[in-house]
């Protein structure tokens, strides 16, 4: 399984760690993510947490199948209505 994370706090630094300890995931991806994440052994990816079309774009070229959002904003601003509308698995609940 492939799963993206996105922010680049301590809260998502705790979420990659979490994910990368199930033997179901085999890459880890996180958007924008800071050193500390990338040393977990997660690719970090260029993506601000409120670049919607970009991180939508990112998860259907990479075969993203699961995102886990940690900050509030994507999530208000709609970020897995938009995923879900392409296809793609979230965690996280909708903008409404």
């Amino acid at each position: 399984m492939r799963v993206l994370v996105i922010g680049g706090g301590g809260r998502e630094h705790a979420l990659v760690w979490k994910v990368l300890q199930s033997s179901r995931v085999t890459e880890v991806f996180c958007a924008p993510g800071n050193p500390g994440i990338a040393a977990e052994e997660a690719r970090c990816v260029p993506f601000a947490v409120d670049d919607l079309d970009g991180i939508v774009g990112f998860a259907q070229r990479a075969d993203i199948d699961l995102t886990v959002i940690g900050p509030e904003l994507p999530l208000t601003l709609g970020l897995v209505d938009r995923l879900a509308a392409a296809g793609r698995r979230a965690f996280g609940p909708s903008q409404a």
